[in-house]
C-alpha cells in the first residue's frame, strides 16, 4: 500500500497592499477624528487662506504703526491719521525723541531693569527649583506648599506697598525688581523639568565626588538649557513690559522706565517735561505728536522682536516636555 503525499499547490505570491489613503483609513478605524485625517487639497486651501488671513491681521497693524512713525507732516495730514501708504520717509520722529530726554533715559533704565531683573530671577528661580526638586532637600515639603500658596493667594496691593516703602525702596530701581523677583509657575515648571533627569545621572557624578553645586553647573543646567530660555524670555517680557510698579513706586520721573513714558504720553497724552515730545514746530519741519507716538511704540516693540525668534525655538521644547514630566 502505497501513501501519496499531495504536495501543496503553488500559488502567486500576495502583493503588498498600497499604502494609499484609503488603506490608511482602514488601518486607523472609523471612529478617528475627523481632525486627525490626512486634508483634502480643498482643505489645504481653506488653510492655507486661513493662516494667511492671521498672519496679515496680526502684522497689519505693526506695518501702520511703523509706517506711520516713518511718515511725514505732509503724508499724515493727507491721511487723516495712521498712514496705511507709503509715502516720503522721514526719521524725524526717531530723532526727536532719542535727542536725549526723558525718553533716551527711560530706554535705559528699561534696558538695565530687564537685564538685572531677568538674570537675578532666572538665577533664584533655578536654585530654588533645583533644590525642590530633590526629594531629601531641607525643608522640601514645606517650602513647596508655601510656593503653591502664593499661586492662589496675594498679599494685595496695599501691604506691598507698605513693604516696600518700609523697606526704603521707594524711588529705587529696586522696587522695580524685587517685589516680583521670582515667580512660583517659572519655578514649579523649572522643578518638573529638572525632576525629568534620570535620577542615575546625578548619582553617578556624586558617587564621583561631585557636589551639588558642580552637578548643578554641569551635569544638569547644560541639560535644561531650553526651559532655562524660555523662563528667562518669561521673566525678560515680564520686566520689560512693566509699568505698574513704576506708577506706584517711582515718582521722579527722570526714573521712569520706557513702558510709563509710553503709558503717559501715548495714552493719556501728557506732554513729558525735558523731553520735546508733544512740542510741535512746524515751520522747522518738525513732525506732530501721532508719528512720535508710534516711533515710542516702536522702540518698546523693538527689543522683544529681536529676542524672542532667538528663544523660540526652544519654546515648545522647554514648556512642554517640563510640564508633561512633572
Amino acid at each position: 500500500m502505497t501513501i501519496q503525499i499531495q504536495k501543496p499547490e503553488k500559488t502567486a505570491p500576495e502583493r503588498p497592499l498600497r499604502r494609499s489613503s484609503r488603506y490608511r483609513a482602514l488601518l486607523r478605524g472609523k471612529n478617528r477624528p475627523v481632525w486627525e485625517e490626512d486634508p483634502n487639497p480643498l482643505g489645504l486651501v481653506i488653510k492655507g487662506v486661513a493662516l494667511l488671513l492671521i498672519v496679515v491681521t496680526v502684522l497689519f497693524p505693526l506695518y501702520t504703526v511703523v509706517l506711520t512713525s516713518l511718515s511725514t507732516q505732509a503724508d499724515i495730514t493727507r491721511s487723516g491719521g495712521l498712514v496705511t501708504v507709503p509715502g516720503g520717509l522721514s526719521f524725524s520722529a526717531y530723532s526727536q525723541i532719542l535727542s536725549g530726554g526723558i525718553v533716551t533715559r527711560a530706554t535705559i533704565v528699561s534696558i538695565g531693569i530687564t537685564t538685572v531683573g531677568t538674570v537675578l530671577s532666572t538665577t533664584v528661580s533655578v536654585l530654588a527649583a533645583y533644590g525642590l526638586s530633590r526629594p531629601g532637600s531641607f525643608a522640601h515639603r514645606p517650602v513647596l506648599f508655601i510656593f503653591l500658596i502664593t499661586m492662589f493667594f496675594g498679599a494685595g496691593m496695599i501691604p506691598t506697598y507698605l513693604l516696600v516703602s518700609n523697606l526704603g525702596l521707594i524711588d529705587s530701581y529696586w522696587s522695580l525688581i524685587l517685589p516680583g523677583a521670582v515667580s512660583a509657575f517659572n519655578v514649579l515648571i523649572l522643578r518638573a523639568f529638572f525632576m525629568g533627569i534620570d535620577r542615575s545621572i546625578t548619582d553617578a557624578a556624586r558617587i564621583d565626588g561631585a557636589g551639588d553645586w558642580r552637578i548643578l553647573g554641569q551635569i544638569v543646567l547644560p541639560m535644561s538649557k531650553a526651559v532655562v530660555a524660555v523662563v528667562a524670555l518669561f521673566y525678560g517680557v515680564g520686566y520689560w513690559n512693566a509699568f505698574f510698579n513704576a506708577m506706584l513706586y517711582i515718582n521722579d520721573n527722570a526714573k521712569w522706565p520706557l513702558q510709563l513714558v509710553l503709558r503717559s504720553y501715548v495714552l493719556q497724552g501728557v506732554t513729558l517735561p525735558g523731553s520735546g515730545v508733544g512740542q510741535v514746530d512746524v515751520d522747522d519741519g518738525a513732525v506732530t505728536g501721532l508719528p512720535v507716538k508710534m516711533a515710542v511704540m516702536v522702540l518698546a516693540i523693538i527689543p522683544i522682536l529681536v529676542v524672542y525668534p532667538l528663544v523660540q525655538r526652544h519654546f515648545t521644547k522647554g514648556v512642554i516636555f517640563g510640564a508633561i514630566k512633572g
